[in-house]
């Protein structure tokens, strides 16, 4: 039978889908029955999320409260919570960028060579005219009321008066008579080399953040080891961008 029945498909007529007639090409492709039924059904569903929201909205209690109402508000269409008034933020981007991929060994080892670096440029520069460096006090005691109106800071120095507000290279009348000047003389190469020279404090600067900043990083790693340890442990301080957190552990004799 099953034969039989195959030879008779084989002889019938192949039904081809109706198409979209001429007059109506511009209307697009003609919808099918599934075609419908995909749309009814995307239909019908937004009715009945429609329909629900609405029930929910008309059996909702005014006077219901929740504290999170106070806590969080609406940004975009999502709810955020609000922070606490003098909270910090616990990590910054760059931190937890660093604590996830590195460990503690690759973060000190880091630290130390920056370290080295800024030895360095600090031996370089000595930090003689550095911008916001304390300015040093010079006192000087004199006898009398009127040898205070005569004091000449130049003369008591014994040195020129354009070189009176340097901290440093300040040479005496008789040195500038008696030895040539070595080094740039020149305004503008003097210019260039206090530029270069202030470039260079910048650097220590950023060098000197970079170090700190490495610190506090290896400070966390090692304190989230340590909570690994069984131990009990209650939290003294929370973590915050500058410092890690303080735990205090129990006292525990080692047999």
């Amino acid at each position: 039978m099953s034969s039989f029945r195959k030879a008779l498909k084989s002889q019938q007529k192949n039904h081809k889908e109706r198409s979209q007639p001429v007059f109506r090409k511009h209307l697009g492709h003609l919808e099918k029955k599934k075609d419908y039924k995909l749309r009814a059904d995307d239909y019908h569903k937004k009715q009945n999320t429609l329909a629900a929201l609405q029930k929910k909205t008309l059996d909702k209690n005014p006077d219901e409260f929740y504290f999170k109402m106070v806590s969080s508000q609406l940004k975009d269409g999502v709810h955020v919570a609000n922070k606490a008034k003098g909270t910090e933020e616990e990590n910054t981007e760059e931190q937890r960028k660093v604590m996830r991929t590195q460990d503690i060994r690759y973060v000190e080892m880091k630290r130390v060579a920056e370290g080295k670096r800024i030895e360095r440029l600090k031996s370089e520069l000595h930090l003689l005219d550095a911008d916001g460096k304390q300015k040093n006090g010079h006192t000087f005691y004199l006898d009398s009321k009127q040898e205070v109106a005569d004091f000449d800071l130049a003369s008591h120095l014994d040195t020129a008066p354009e070189l009176v507000d340097r901290v440093y290279n300040r040479p005496t009348l008789h040195t500038l008579e008696s030895q040539t000047i070595q080094g740039a003389v020149e305004p503008l190469v003097i210019k260039k080399l206090a530029r270069q020279r202030k470039h260079q404090y910048k650097i220590l600067s950023q060098r000197i953040d970079r170090e700190k900043k490495m610190f506090v990083i290896g400070q966390k790693i090692q304190t989230r080891k340590d909570l690994h340890d069984k131990n009990k442990k209650v939290k003294v301080s929370k973590e915050t961008v500058n410092a890690s957190a303080v735990y205090k552990f129990e006292a525990k004799r080692k047999c």
